[in-house]
């Protein structure tokens, strides 16, 4: 539990109640959030699922790693208790994105289970759907767009998930998607094919 350091703060109730920011963007707020090795495809996929969501007239918007450390998350790095703050971060914001009737796409590696649970604690049920994008490490070293596994390898990287750091794979996510087999268009049509079927996508 993060400790709360502001003292003398009130929470202020909204005179726009979440059900009526839902119904007037004609479906719920959830927050989709997509974890996997470096390179499995998260973000990929998460902004293929954005742009389909975006082509349905539905309000989404992709929070990404990187560009989440670029601004928000700008003073901290990758040891484990860094990692941890980031994704207590991120999980409040894209609670807020869920509060205001959107939908988050989150693509944050988060390694580790403990942190991602956190998340799910905080926003009510069904509104947190964990997506595991599953691809092997040797599949994402092929991969390696960014030449990070590479720099890995080297030594050049501390704290690199799955080389010198741990990743926990979910043990039980809403979702889990085939990187190794299926292409980006599958992998998305999955992603809406869950939100139809447990109603995500109306009001």
């Amino acid at each position: 539990m993060t400790e709360q350091k502001a003292t003398n703060v009130t929470w202020h109730a909204h005179a726009v109640s979440k059900e009526e920011r839902c119904k007037l963007k004609g479906h719920k707020g959830a927050v989709l959030w997509f974890t996997g090795l470096s390179a499995c495809g998260k973000s990929t996929v998460a902004n293929a699922v954005d742009h389909k969501l975006h082509q349905r007239g539905k309000h989404s918007f992709v929070l990404d790693g990187d560009n989440i450390r670029m601004g928000l998350n700008k003073n901290l790095g990758f040891s484990a208790e860094d990692r941890a703050e980031n994704i207590r971060r991120i999980g409040e914001v894209a609670k807020l994105f869920a509060s205001s009737g959107s939908i988050a796409l989150t693509a944050f590696i988060s390694p580790y289970r403990a942190d991602r649970d956190k998340v799910r604690e905080i926003m009510p049920a069904g509104e947190f759907v964990e997506i595991y994008v599953d691809a092997s490490l040797e599949t994402c070293e092929k991969r390696d767009p960014k030449g990070l596994y590479k720099k890995a390898r080297a030594g050049e990287i501390k704290n690199f998930t799955g080389i010198s750091d741990p990743y926990e794979a979910p043990e039980k996510p809403e979702l889990v998607l085939d990187s190794n087999t299926k292409s980006i268009e599958q992998l998305a049509d999955e992603v809406i094919a869950y939100l139809e079927k447990h109603g995500l996508l109306a009001s």
